[in-house]
């Protein structure tokens, strides 16, 4: 059995091509995206810290969770014709306080978030389908948009960020430790699960920045997978936090940049670089695994024939 392949026309491959990337008159169009960018730099500075902290405590599964709500509170707030960030914040704030309060223990966390993760992309879905405005509205909430950041929406997504990078300051050290070794740190006085409730609303309020860029589907390649990178090739408590913000402000204003040149939404471009990220720093990691043992291997043959 034969099978035919049907050329696609050059023009129609020259079309996608422009789809996705197009610069023409690109730096007049810079000056229309710069609220995002300065936007995206704080997002990855947050996402990369929060990041580190998601994976110590092994809470990407919440990320998601926390996302579903954040985009039904956008919905919702966008239905109203209310602020929709702030729709996103509320969203995302009564999230992290159900799986905080209620989900102690990981297997009663998974499945508050199970619960969770429908019921918001179900209410989400409902008040898009009860909204009269215009569809690229709607979609943006999912997928993210590039001009989608004005000058109130920025005075608040700085004011969101410096509470959250506040925070984390503050209780760093005493949350790492209590990620790392919960069982000692409650031995030794440290409040774990009062720092597990506020970390829950810190992530909460980073998702909810996180939707208002890439959209409420992809907020894991900012929240997850830069710190998920950085750790394939470090494993210092300084370097990797640095590695992780310097991975998701790169994928964030990279993205933006590269979404400037195309009629394409920001995320496959954000989430495109973040993965490329991870890509590279897994197979370093990897090598660099495998020379390490390389090396202990050939240590042991030295000591074997020094002692015979």
């Amino acid at each position: 059995m034969t099978t035919l392949s049907v050329p696609v026309p050059a023009a129609v491959a020259d079309d996608w091509w422009t789809r996705v990337f197009d610069f023409t008159d690109y730096g007049s169009l810079l000056a229309l995206v710069h609220n995002s960018l300065i936007a995206g730099a704080v997002l990855g500075l947050v996402g990369g810290l929060v990041g580190v902290l998601v994976m110590q405590r092994d809470l990407a599964f919440a990320v998601h969770g926390i996302s579903e709500l954040s985009f039904a509170g956008a919905a919702a707030a966008l239905l109203l014709s209310i602020d929709v960030m702030l729709g996103a914040v509320l969203g995302s704030v009564l999230a992290a306080l159900l799986i905080g309060l209620m989900g102690t223990r990981a297997r009663d966390r998974n499945s508050i978030i199970g619960v969770i993760m429908p019921f918001g992309l179900g209410l989400g879905v409902l008040f898009l389908a009860l909204y009269p405005g215009r569809a690229a509205n709607k979609f943006g909430l999912l997928t993210g948009q590039i001009v989608a950041v004005d000058e109130t929406r920025l005075s608040l997504f700085l004011a969101i960020a410096a509470v959250v990078l506040v925070a984390l300051v503050v209780i760093w050290r005493p949350l790492t430790f209590s990620s790392i070794d919960p069982d000692v740190a409650a031995a030794r006085g440290v409040p774990t699960r009062a720092l597990g409730i506020g970390f829950m609303l810190l992530l909460g309020l980073a998702v909810a920045l996180a939707v208002q860029v890439v959209g409420a589907l992809l907020v894991l390649s900012l929240l997850i997978t830069p710190a998920a990178a950085a750790t394939r090739v470090s494993a210092s408590p300084v370097v990797v936090p640095l590695l992780s913000v310097a991975f998701a402000v790169t994928s964030a204003v990279g993205g933006i940049l590269l979404a400037l040149g195309g009629s394409v939404p920001i995320s496959p471009y954000v989430t495109t670089i973040s993965f490329v990220i991870y890509v590279v720093c897994r197979v370093v990691g990897d090598l660099r695994t495998r020379r390490g043992w390389a090396r202990r291997v050939a240590a042991v043959e030295r000591d074997e024939v020094a002692a015979a």
